[in-house]
């Protein structure tokens, strides 16, 4: 080969090899910032900062005997008025409180998925459910963007003080969509932003008006209601059209 274009063709051929290592651009959806709040990731979408995650050596919070009397899962439970026989997706369960009440509200023909992304906390839920005798929960071990649920097999999908920590929230909501029942529900249950008495950190706080920002994007979800029922917290439902 002429030494000349001995180079150019070298170049050929690695040109492909060097394209799949370029950086990707970033995500348009998301933006980093290094100035931000400690209890943050310093990753924002939609204007607000994504909080980072409880870990299962946390679990433990979750269980915390005065739960019950700060949040009022009971009344939770009643504005959500479940359905014998209904399929149910917790998703971030943690160590399954949530689960496991909504397992009595829909009986024995109903099922809760239980999904997280830590194998750990799947571990606890499953251990709680063996101690109470329940077998209407299915573990899932979902991802950071899919909570791998059967295509259209919920009636209800709920996240507990979860959905601000999704690390990416557009693309999770997409897949939830996909898991939903044409008429099925997404749930968000978030301490409020809009009361600064609520003692949780700023970070996992979400505001009425910012869950409905979020979800504009996602043309297939429709406002339902927003449930003034709990003391600290908002109930704000979306309905799959």
């Amino acid at each position: 080969m002429n030494r000349l274009l001995a180079p150019l063709f070298l170049a050929a051929l690695l040109a492909p090899a060097l394209a799949d290592e370029a950086p990707k651009p970033p995500d348009p959806r998301y933006e980093t910032r290094a100035e931000h709040d400690r209890n943050g990731i310093g990753k924002f979408f939609m204007g607000r900062e994504i909080a980072r995650v409880m870990g299962h050596q946390a679990a433990d919070w979750l269980e915390r005997p005065e739960r019950e009397a700060e949040e009022r899962t009971d009344l939770l439970l009643e504005s959500l008025a479940f359905r014998d026989g209904e399929v149910v997706a917790d998703i971030g369960c943690g160590s399954g409180f949530i689960s496991r009440k909504i397992s009595k509200k829909i009986g024995a023909k109903g099922t809760v998925y239980g999904v997280e992304i830590q194998q750990e906390m799947l571990d606890l839920l499953m251990k709680r459910m063996a101690m109470f005798r329940i077998e209407n929960v299915q573990p899932i071990l979902g991802t950071t963007t899919d909570p791998k649920v059967p295509p259209a097999s919920c009636d209800t999908m709920i996240m507990v003080d979860v959905y601000h920590e999704f690390d990416f929230p557009y693309e999770m909501i997409r897949s939830m969509i996909a898991g939903l029942k044409k008429g099925g529900r997404i749930v968000f249950v978030e301490y409020r932003k809009e009361d600064p008495k609520v003692p949780i950190k700023e970070v996992h706080k979400m505001s009425e008006a910012q869950v409905k920002k979020e979800m504009s994007v996602h043309p297939e979800l429709a406002y339902a209601e927003t449930l003034p029922t709990l003391p600290r917290q908002h109930i704000i439902v979306f309905k799959k059209k």
